[in-house]
């Protein structure tokens, strides 16, 4: 498969599969063409963010995606599901509606994997554009600025995404950190 070109580690690949197929057998994903999986094992100077056409078993999208600010510099290296900890959180959610708020047309994400994630909606951790993700911050700093714990996206490259994504496509964020979590810490919604 194409993905394996890419460079997502196989673990991301596997845990992402699996939610996934959870998902859709629970007929929660009303766009199950398509999977988002964020490698937070990357440093934030590489393109982490990758889109899968599953059908099509091929790449539509792979851009850079902030973390943040309270997971790290250049690479992220803590997570957290607690509310004000500016941090990203790890594991399963499903893209929810859109919405324009301080960062313009956003994308609210629900996390569906208890413990993880699942603080999500009331943390107000949401896909948005961001000036801070782009090539020319990385020239200047060497690193992606950093967001509140919302994994932001180039501006100029946002609202595809989110278009492409809205309203019931899974997404999963990775970290190899994720696989030291007992199954029993955190249960699936």
């Amino acid at each position: 498969m194409l993905v394996d070109s890419m460079g997502i580690p196989a673990p991301a690949i596997r845990l992402a599969f699996e939610g996934y197929q959870m998902m859709r057998q629970q007929n929660q994903l009303q766009n199950d063409s398509l999977i988002a999986i964020i490698d937070f094992s990357k440093p934030s100077i590489e393109k982490r963010f990758y889109l899968l056409d599953l059908r099509n078993q091929r790449v539509v999208k792979n851009t850079l995606v902030a973390h943040g600010k309270n997971s790290g510099m250049l690479n992220a290296e803590s997570f957290s599901n607690s509310i004000h900890s500016n941090q990203s959180s790890l594991g399963l959610y499903i893209t929810q509606n859109t919405y324009q708020g301080k960062h313009g047309y956003s994308l609210r994400i629900q996390g569906m994997s208890k413990g993880l994630n699942d603080n999500a909606l009331k943390r107000a951790v949401v896909i948005h554009g961001a000036d801070y993700v782009s090539k020319s911050f990385i020239e200047r700093n060497g690193r992606l600025g950093r967001s509140y714990g919302c994994p932001a996206l180039p501006t100029d490259e946002t609202k595809e995404v989110i278009d492409l994504i809205k309203n019931g496509t899974c997404l999963f964020i990775y970290h190899p950190s994720i696989l030291s979590i007992s199954p029993a810490d955190f249960e699936r919604l």
